[in-house]
């Protein structure tokens, strides 16, 4: 039986007690030599404390030789590695570990993926194809503003699949949108623009680097249509950050009207629009409503795009297309910036796009995700719909649906939504919190149904929410 007794008053995290406890439990022999520990999972349900703790507790044991995991097998304690010293790890030290391979390669497979969604055979020929024929290339550093032949493929491709109106000299490609962000701060800062209205709930991360840079931040509630407009600032030049095409994350799509109104607030205030046009090209039923940039024709919209969705989380490849009379204040301040996108992975992708490798990819996936959602939807309905425990929201487009979950109300939701999340990632399965929806009960959840793999998609959505009402009925 482990037990250990936590010093809430104490500056030590939870993770640092755990560990402490479990080397003091091995240097005192009473956790045997060659003894199995509890999974991660169990061992966290059996300290009442997150699987996230648990396994930081664990990682660092693995790190000093105390314990070895082995695949499909579980935690041991290492035969006669024991120093007898008993010291604890300092709570400032850096939380950081050489990894090796098989580490990352076991991190990994603790959470579902499905092999169905990529062909990885057409991207390594496509990679081959570089370092065989074009190896001269790489000996040089890459284009601050991105490699000019993807740029190229980037501004045909959005000109045939969102109406995007642009020239290759006006797309900026980064590793992320953030850095995308980024860029654009010092933009509008340049212009004399200090504020910036973001969605509420809307993507944080940009509204924090706004936020970080001296913006003052407005928050616009977002509707069934999108950001209210009309609650944004008029007579007072200003920037407003959206995602009409798939709002992340309520999934809300503006219209085409309420998309023109939007325009013409940024005319009538000498305002910008930052059009995050967040997995648009994912959009399983009807067809997707054009960019704001095409229908603006460039002039007040900065569109910003991802391949992340739409090759594989590993590539970080995002761009960003400026208007025109933006491309020279960017060219003033680009050298200050590294490119941090692989110059091999930007031409390997110009590649991919232009051999036609990319559409057909898209169209793959579409109707891979498209399948997925369906399950998805009847499965969720099954398990958790007859009783209302339950329910899905944004299920036309994107990766990801919207779980809500009725924690029957008397709980701390945060707390409560920080344990759902672990219980998916115990069983493999990617979910995060949306604080800024979850209350009175109701918890609301990001559910990325993408990553599992077709066929277990039932049985993964019927133990995800077992798991789920486990925890909520023991609160």
């Amino acid at each position: 039986m482990y037990s250990v007794e936590f010093d809430s008053g104490s500056s030590r995290s939870l993770y640092v007690q755990i560990y402490d406890y479990l080397k003091k439990e091995l240097s005192d022999g009473r956790i045997v030599q060659g003894e199995r520990l509890p999974s991660i999972r169990n061992m966290a349900k059996m300290l009442g404390v997150s699987v996230t703790t648990v396994r930081m507790a664990y990682d660092q044991l693995i790190v000093e030789g105390y314990l070895e995991s082995r695949p499909q097998s579980g935690y041991y304690a290492i035969q006669g590695s024991w120093d007898g010293t008993g010291h604890g790890i300092r709570e400032d030290s850096a939380y950081t570990h050489p990894v090796t391979v098989a580490q990352a390669e076991e991190h990994q497979n603790d959470m579902m993926y499905d092999p169905e969604s990529f062909d990885f055979v057409k991207w390594k020929k496509c990679m081959a194809s570089v370092l065989n024929d074009t190896p001269e290339l790489l000996l040089s550093e890459g284009d601050r503003q991105g490699e000019p032949a993807l740029r190229t493929e980037i501004a045909a491709y959005l000109y045939k699949s969102r109406g995007v109106v642009c020239g290759p000299e006006q797309v900026v490609i980064s590793a992320g949108t953030q850095q995308l962000v980024t860029h654009i701060a010092r933009i509008l800062k340049v212009m004399g623009i200090t504020l910036v209205c973001k969605e509420d709930p809307g993507y944080e991360p940009a509204s924090r680097i706004f936020g970080d840079r001296g913006f003052a931040i407005s928050s616009i509630p977002v509707r069934s249509d999108g950001i209210e407009i009309e609650k944004l600032p008029a007579n007072i030049r200003s920037a407003v950050y959206v995602s009409p095409q798939n709002q992340f994350p309520t999934g809300a799509l503006m219209p085409i009207g309420r998309r023109h109104r939007l325009l013409e607030w940024a005319d009538d205030n000498d305002s910008i629009i930052i059009e995050d046009d967040y997995d648009s090209e994912l959009r399983y039923f009807g067809m997707p409503v054009p960019a704001l940039q095409g229908l603006d024709g460039g002039k007040r919209v900065i569109y910003i795009g991802s391949f992340t969705s739409t090759l594989f989380p590993a590539v970080r490849i995002s761009y960003m297309v400026l208007p025109r009379d933006m491309i020279s204040i960017y060219e003033t301040m680009k050298m200050d910036y590294d490119q941090t996108c692989s110059k091999t992975e930007q031409l390997t992708l110009a590649l991919f796009m232009q051999r036609g490798f990319y559409g057909a990819n898209l169209r793959k996936i579409r109707n891979l995700y498209s399948h997925k959602l369906r399950e998805a939807m009847d499965a969720i309905g099954e398990y958790g719909g007859k009783d209302g425990f339950a329910s899905a929201e944004n299920t036309r487009s994107g990766i990801n649906i919207i779980l809500r979950i009725d924690a029957g109300g008397g709980g701390d939701e945060k707390e409560t939504s920080a344990r759902l999340t672990d219980d998916a990632a115990g069983l493999g399965i990617k979910v995060r919190s949306i604080p800024q929806l979850s209350r009175d009960g109701m918890i609301y959840l990001i559910f990325y149904y993408n990553q599992i793999p077709a066929g277990e998609i039932r049985a993964s959505v019927q133990k995800m929410l077992s798991a789920f009402r486990e925890t909520v009925r023991g609160n």
